[in-house]
């Protein structure tokens, strides 16, 4: 098995950052220490003070495959991922066919073998009437069950009170909840219908995609999981009003977590005019009061995870107007750069960073032996640069939409290297070609 010592890294691990030499024999991590000799035949890579963190574990993207190719696939996508410092993803179900079946759950795990640069898990896709597909799910066949309770995902829209309240009471893993109230927006649309026409303007999403229709929601999904003591997640959440509903303990004293996604850290209001479609997302970008509050919840706890909901479609079905332009963003490549610039700024430090993008998704979502630099555990690992800069553009997109909302962007940080079991997968800007991704495996049940 090859050996691979990384040297003179500044190790950025569990809330300390140290100087270090990681060793690591074919897939895992076998020696941490201060100083290690390089063993017979060892590859050796002086990081020369770089930084040195786990893998992001990313628990929210759409990949897009099956059915929905022409925007992305496993293969593709994962590419971009590892080259943003993503090790391992959670795939959505909001895919064709959609991921709300056993059967379907387990065709999708066949199509990613041997296809993913980064490790792969995928959620399981809860519906008004597929409640005995739950009820037989085994613990580790899914990362959770994501409930869609909001205007997102057409019949995969979850708004019969029977069907959330079994949802929730049956759950054998965590559920994952979109937040957003569907009549308070398709009320708000048709508000804006008839101010606008169909030529809404785009700064005009988040009145439409509200506040209001996402504290009612959010409410909703804490109450119902409180009610069956339910391990719920609360995906993607935007608003300041929203976070009175989440505890500022530690994570592993909550049943109910939340997460925030880099966009709506990094994004307010203010950029609708420049960028119009190029960030329309659901739920939608908001106020930067909106923004700092969520930076402050990072700060104190109540959120517990930072994720990307990368979400691509092609430049030409984002340049349709308002109504007809669909919702999401390319973001797996760099939203890793997204927060060190935000610790570059003083907003989060990077402590923080690498325990809520690569130790708090291990935690919450039971993932064996990844998220952390520990002996034993897989390689999964990243290198950053913080000395060296990465402007945004065409020439080194790496998705299949080939657009991003940061092109023109220049980040103070760029990814130097990323590692998935013990593999070498991107270096210097460049893939090396090595498909490294394996299958994750799921600890946590109810």
């Amino acid at each position: 098995m090859s050996k691979l010592l990384l040297t003179n890294a500044r190790l950025v691990n569990e809330n300390q950052i140290r100087d270090a030499d990681v060793l690591i024999d074919g897939e895992r991590i076998s020696r941490i220490a201060a100083s290690i000799a390089a063993p017979d035949g060892a590859r050796v890579i002086d990081l020369n003070g770089k930084y040195l963190l786990p893998g992001m574990i990313d628990d929210q993207v759409h990949f897009r495959e099956p059915g929905m190719t022409h925007k992305g696939d496993l293969a593709s996508e994962s590419a971009a991922a590892v080259a943003g410092g993503i090790t391992s993803f959670m795939d959505m179900p909001n895919v064709n066919p959609q991921t709300t079946t056993r059967s379907a759950l387990k065709d999708k795990y066949e199509i990613a073998k041997n296809r993913c640069t980064a490790n792969y898990g995928f959620h399981f896709g809860a519906t008004n009437s597929n409640i005995e597909e739950i009820k037989a799910l085994k613990v580790g066949e899914a990362a959770g069950i994501k409930a869609f309770m909001g205007a997102s995902t057409g019949d995969m829209l979850v708004d019969n009170p029977e069907a959330l309240d079994r949802l929730f009471e049956h759950a054998p893993v965590i559920v994952l909840t979109h937040c957003e109230d569907s009549p308070m927006i398709w009320a708000n649309e048709a508000k804006a219908r008839k101010e606008f026409g169909e030529d809404v303007p785009f700064r005009e999403h988040p009145a439409i995609r509200s506040a209001e229709a996402c504290l009612a929601s959010s409410t909703l999904a804490v109450s119902l999981a409180s009610r069956h003591d339910a391990l719920l997640h609360v995906l993607h959440l935007t608003t300041e009003v929203e976070m009175d509903l989440f505890s500022g303990a530690h994570r592993s004293q909550k049943r109910i977590t939340a997460e925030v996604c880099v966009h709506h850290l990094w994004f307010d209001e203010s950029r609708y005019d420049e960028l119009g479609a190029k960030i329309k997302c659901n739920p939608a970008i908001k106020r930067a009061e909106d923004r700092m509050a969520l930076i402050k919840a990072l700060n104190n706890q109540q959120i517990d995870i930072i994720a990307t909901d990368h979400a691509p479609h092609l430049a030409s079905e984002k340049a349709e107007s308002y109504f007809r332009s669909p919702a999401g963003l390319p973001l797996v490549q760099h939203a890793l750069l997204t927060l060190f610039d935000l610790a570059a700024n003083k907003q989060i430090d990077i402590e923080l960073i690498v325990d809520r993008v690569c130790h708090a998704p291990a935690d919450i979502f039971g993932v064996l032996d990844r998220g952390y630099i520990r002996e034993g555990w897989y390689a999964d690992l990243v290198v950053v640069d913080a000395n060296k800069n990465y402007r945004v553009d065409a020439s080194n997109l790496l998705g299949r939409c080939q657009w991003s909302p940061f092109e023109g962007h220049q980040f103070s940080s760029c990814i130097d290297t990323t590692i998935v079991n013990g593999q070498i997968v991107y270096r210097d800007g460049k893939l090396t070609g090595d498909v490294a991704g394996q299958k994750l495996e799921f600890r946590r049940a109810r």
